[in-house]
């Protein structure tokens, strides 16, 4: 029985994050954005394997993924050292983790600290910046929607169902 329940998880999982990189995919392609791999980090980064608190998770990581590109995107403005900015950012970002008892998703709020503040050279940091925070923002909002879609009531009923007629 575990390793149903296993298989079962794992398919889910796998099932939300190929909604993750299609949806991402599909809606790149209608408003014709490029750069999609900020937005499918943060999907994958907002997306939880286990569904017992999928919900509440994916909020969460919401939550600390906000703090860290807020954090990443207001220290990119003080000072160009990025060395030295990117590192206040992730200090500033454990500890209002740790203070909004975040501490499960501190590592997300770190990776779009990280995500905001890198930028190729030649171009403008703030532009970069703007991007990466709308892009870390829409992948976040897309992971809760995905997250909603396989882990609400009707879905849950729905399969609940199929597993009752495969052992029947």
């Amino acid at each position: 029985m575990p390793d149903k329940e296993r298989i079962k998880r794992v398919s889910i999982y796998s099932a939300k994050c190929v909604t993750g990189v299609v949806i991402v995919s599909i809606l790149s392609w209608l408003i014709g954005y490029k750069d999609i791999v900020w937005v499918l980090i943060s999907v994958m980064l907002v997306l939880s394997p286990d569904g017992s608190d999928a919900v509440t998770l994916a909020v969460t990581r919401i939550k600390a993924n906000l703090i860290g590109a807020l954090s990443g995107f207001l220290l990119i403005a003080i000072h160009p050292n990025q060395m030295l900015m990117m590192s206040i950012a992730c200090l500033i970002t454990v500890v209002l983790c740790n203070l909004l008892k975040l501490e499960a998703a501190t590592r997300t709020a770190l990776a779009a600290a990280i995500i905001v503040m890198t930028h190729e050279a030649g171009l403008h940091v703030w532009d970069t910046a703007i991007g990466r925070v709308s892009s870390v923002v829409a992948g976040c909002l897309l992971g809760l929607v995905i997250t909603f879609l396989f882990h609400n009531k009707f879905t849950q009923r729905t399969v609940d169902q199929v597993d009752t007629n495969q052992e029947a």
